[in-house]
């Protein structure tokens, strides 16, 4: 080979060799934006993952459990949400505020408020009042309508996440939050092919805007309990939630509900139901956090998304509702939906970084998550290091441009 000849074939094989390199640094871009990945499934259903779902699987259990007790109380012809409430807020005062007033120096309940007690005010009111208008709805519009509606939690709570907590989704959680809602319209489709769709329609306008209202302050809500659990404390969320909750609700049942709670027969069955609701809300509220600290608040309300389903199966046995194929579909699509989203990890933006989603900051993560971060090739670096240590590698039999060019 002369030397023109070989000049041409380095200055091929060099040409070649740069657009493979932009073809996979664009590749890579294209999957680092979107999350895909090939995975092997025991990377992808790890430990902490099926923790995460059965965790969020009790949340859901828990609303079930109030949602039964509501049922119960409605028959029994009680309608007292704000009372409900209340019981919660003051199960969790007597609890966690009592644990802040134990506590010295800045973690003391005196501190907190003075330096914070304007952004918990707010944050019992917006807890407060998605609990009482969302109960409210049911007054107005249909079962089907808040059903749908509520879901709208959902997008808010991505949206304040990405501008408040810097929160930084791939196309992969998008897609899977878009299965979950499939998962709900298949649950509301069977809702209605049944008969089920119950409710007043005497005022549909006022109770979709109560049940759009409810979903944006439960959003607030959940974005300030996410970053309150994770950057200050779970006793220090749920103690000022407890004091300031109990207060505003207390206040509301004062004025709204005090003729509808003397008008109620209190007797053993009634007195279990209230019991059981707050029960369930307080636990509710004790366990989210843990979960929401683990994961964050949008997962946490994707797997919420079951509840309903739970209510239904629990409505098969103890109010006869008749049963539709398209439930036990409902539950695995939104549980696929669920694993979907948790199987990609997010990451938050550093300051500054804007929204640059080709090199996320380096987080403390599991090695599962790293490894699920880094893509197929850190699957592949293990054996490389092995192949290090033991074998000689065989020299490639292609020519290289290096071997070529020299």
């Amino acid at each position: 080979m002369t030397e023109e000849e070989k000049e041409n074939v380095c200055y091929d094989l060099a040409l070649t060799d740069m657009e493979g390199h932009e073809d996979e640094r664009m590749c890579g871009k294209w999957r680092v934006a979107c999350g895909l990945y090939n995975y092997n499934l025991r990377d992808v259903f790890t430990w902490r993952l099926l923790k995460t779902l059965l965790m969020g699987q009790v949340c859901s259990l828990l609303i079930c459990g109030t949602a039964v007790s509501c049922q119960y109380l409605a028959d029994a012809k009680v309608e007292t949400p704000m009372l409900q409430s209340f019981l919660n807020y003051a199960m969790l005062l007597l609890v966690y505020t009592t644990i802040l007033c134990t506590r010295k120096g800045d973690r003391n309940i005196l501190h907190i408020l003075k330096t914070k007690w304007w952004k918990y005010l707010l944050m019992g009111v917006a807890d407060v009042e998605a609990n009482y208008t969302v109960v409210k709805a049911y007054q107005y519009t249909t079962l089907t309508s808040i059903q749908l509606l509520d879901c709208f939690v959902i997008p808010v709570l991505m949206v304040l996440s990405w501008f408040f907590l810097k929160t930084r989704f791939r196309l992969v959680h998008f897609v899977s939050v878009g299965v979950c809602l499939l998962g709900v319209g298949a649950m509301v489709g069977a809702d209605i092919l049944a008969g089920r769709d119950q409710g007043s329609t005497s005022s549909v306008v006022l109770g979709d805007g109560l049940v759009l209202l409810s979903a944006v302050l439960y959003a607030i809500s959940n974005v300030c309990q996410e970053q309150t659990v994770k950057n200050l404390s779970r006793i220090e969320f749920l103690g000022m939630m407890g004091l300031f909750g109990t207060l505003i609700s207390g206040v509301q049942l004062a004025v709204l509900e005090t003729h509808a709670v003397a008008a109620i027969k209190w007797d053993f069955h009634t007195s279990l139901w209230f019991a059981v609701y707050a029960l369930c809300m307080y636990s509710l509220y004790s366990f989210m956090p843990v979960v929401v600290k683990m994961t964050s608040a949008t997962a946490v309300n994707l797997s919420l998304l079951t509840a309903d389903l739970f209510s239904l199966f629990c409505g098969l046995f103890l109010f006869h509702y008749s049963f539709s194929t398209l439930y036990i579909i409902s539950f695995v699509v939104i549980m696929v939906g669920f694993v979907m989203f948790n199987a990609i990890p997010t990451y938050t933006a550093l300051p500054g970084s804007g929204s640059n989603e080709e090199n996320p900051p380096e987080e403390e993560e599991s090695s599962s998550d790293r490894l699920l971060s880094a893509g197929p090739e850190a699957q592949r670096e293990p054996e490389r290091r092995d192949t290090k240590r033991g074998e000689t590698q065989r020299p490639s039999e292609t020519p290289t441009l290096e071997t070529l060019c020299e």
